[in-house]
């Protein structure tokens, strides 16, 4: 019999499952963290989202574990490194939220295109502008993903309905080119994509890798979309682009500023960095708060990942 730590909230359908081999899972959501790090020898499992980090000196103490289920894809909090020497397994759920962040960045980038949210705000305010909320088409633009794991793909595949040219790079795969999209160098899509969009993993490579200088090397004015991590595009460069309209626009799902004090910084002004206000007063971005993974469906989707990857590895 395993023993299992829920330390964050996910769908029933994994509690259920695991339950159902007999295991014993305890609800840890609601436990401070000094309490876990106490108890964590006791259990063979544990299950988060990214409440908090997963590193050395939290898994040292966790002498039974077997396995680490993170519900979400990005894997940045966990030690992968020492989890390895310890022969921890470690799952996450890329399979579980794709679609949904597939969905999100189109209806970004579509809203964005057309105007949607200014449009919306103005005709609350008794504002009828027709011309200034003119849009732009999708059709005929060519888009450039970079990631192509089950992210890039699915957003790929949610094109194929669009009169577009999709082409995508990935530094770590090759020979998925298919009659829907043109697998290509990461200086193809810099020659030739009016859209970048981003859908690798946080990593010291990735990392501010959406600079300035990645912006100076597109040959044409672009917009960006970006549901992978916020670190990944230096905010500060991102607005240069913008005010030197190299870039159009940006869809942002993440920001560079995300962390536990994130809602502080609208407090008090002199905390918030000069590059986030001006992508708060920005026309030419649209925002949402780290939700393209996050609907109804992937939230359920999410857990019976995690679960058939459990049960495929321990029966």
């Amino acid at each position: 019999m395993k023993r299992i730590a829920f330390i964050d909230i996910v769908h029933p359908v994994l509690q259920e499952g695991l339950e159902s081999m007999n295991w014993v899972c305890d609800d840890l959501t609601k436990t401070s963290k000094s309490e876990i790090i106490q108890n964590i020898s006791r259990y063979n499992g544990v299950v988060i989202r990214s409440r908090f980090p997963m590193d050395e000196d939290f898994l040292m103490k966790a002498n039974e574990l077997e396995f680490i289920a993170r519900s979400g894809a990005g894997m940045e909090n966990i030690d992968v490194s020492y989890c390895n020497k310890r022969n921890i397994t470690l799952f996450n759920a890329p399979e579980g939220n794709r679609n949904a962040v597939a969905e999100h960045a189109l209806g970004m980038i579509l809203s964005l295109f057309n105007k949607l949210s200014k449009g919306d705000s103005e005709v609350r305010e008794g504002i009828w502008d027709r011309e200034g909320n003119r849009g732009v088409e999708l059709d005929g633009k060519t888009v450039g993903i970079i990631g192509y794991g089950n992210n890039g793909s699915a957003f790929a595949k949610k094109l194929r309905g669009f009169d577009v040219r999709v082409m995508a790079y990935d530094k770590y795969k090759t020979g998925f080119g298919d009659e829907f999209v043109e697998e290509v160098t990461l200086s193809q899509i810099q020659e030739e994509a009016n859209v970048v969009s981003l859908h690798v993993p946080q990593t010291p490579v990735t990392k501010g890798m959406i600079n300035m200088r990645f912006i100076s090397q597109m040959d044409h004015p672009f917009y960006i979309i970006n549901l992978a991590r916020g670190t990944i595009v230096n905010t500060a460069d991102l607005m240069d682009g913008i005010d030197s309209e190299k870039v159009l626009g940006a869809c942002l799902d993440v920001l560079e500023y995300e962390k536990s004090s994130f809602e502080q910084m609208f407090g008090e002004d002199e905390q918030m960095p000069r590059a986030f206000r001006q992508v708060l007063n920005s026309k030419k971005i649209i925002l949402s708060p780290h939700v393209g993974g996050w609907t109804t469906e992937s939230y359920r989707k999410l857990s019976q990942v995690l679960l058939d990857k459990i049960m495929e590895r321990y029966n």
